[in-house]
């Protein structure tokens, strides 16, 4: 059964991932490292995320923890995407991320260390819009390992986003100008591409 799914006081239990609204995701109540988790699977091509039914969000944070990896006959590009989309606007067409990549983490190649985290903000800034125009502004490294749990907690006020990433208590990534501006909306656990993900501890507090 489904129980440590946090959303601020309330306890998600198994039945209630009918709470959540899914889009190019499958969810279900699993366990996963002997703890009971949300897990989502995908397309190997596409994205996709389960909105939290009935939260908006402005400013505070979010914690969860989250463990992704490459999904049993993923593409070779295949991270294990993992995070969380914020902010999401009505017409569930706008909003921002920022996930991690948990096979980059430990990679013997530095240039993908240091693509470990990533902000992004949909539909206008893809990652590969934010790489190509401002290198090395929208994402870090730290270190993470694949299919393992990993805490994250995002800290967001007015355009601003801070991810700190395990037990750090300093972030790895800093956004100071959220694309879609000081605005307010949904939230929901998001995979990428190819991804196996599993959440568990949801918990969102705000200022």
């Amino acid at each position: 059964m489904l129980k440590y799914l946090l959303v601020g006081a309330s306890l998600l239990s198994a039945q209630d991932v009918a709470r959540l609204e899914l889009k190019g995701t499958r969810a279900e109540a699993s366990r996963y490292l002997g703890s009971a988790a949300v897990k989502l699977t995908g397309d190997r091509n596409s994205d996709g995320y389960a909105l939290v039914k009935g939260l908006r969000f402005h400013n505070g944070t979010i914690d969860l923890d989250a463990a992704g990896a490459p999904a049993p006959g993923a593409e070779a590009g295949a991270r294990g995407f993992i995070g969380i989309n914020f902010r999401i606007q009505a017409d569930r067409a706008h909003w921002e991320n920022l996930y991690i990549r948990p096979t980059n983490g430990r990679a013997a190649d530095q240039l993908r260390r240091n693509h470990s985290t990533q902000y992004t903000s949909y539909p206008d800034w893809p990652w590969d819009r934010l790489r190509n125009e401002t290198p090395g502004m929208y994402e870090s490294y730290t270190d993470m390992a694949a299919g393992e749990w990993t805490h994250l907690r995002i800290v967001v006020h007015g355009t601003d986003a801070s991810l700190f990433v395990g037990p750090a208590d300093q972030p790895c990534l800093v956004v100071h100008d959220l694309k879609l501006g000081d605005v307010e909306g949904s939230v929901a656990l998001w995979i990428g591409p190819g991804t196996e993900g599993y959440f568990r501890n949801l918990k969102i507090s705000e200022k």
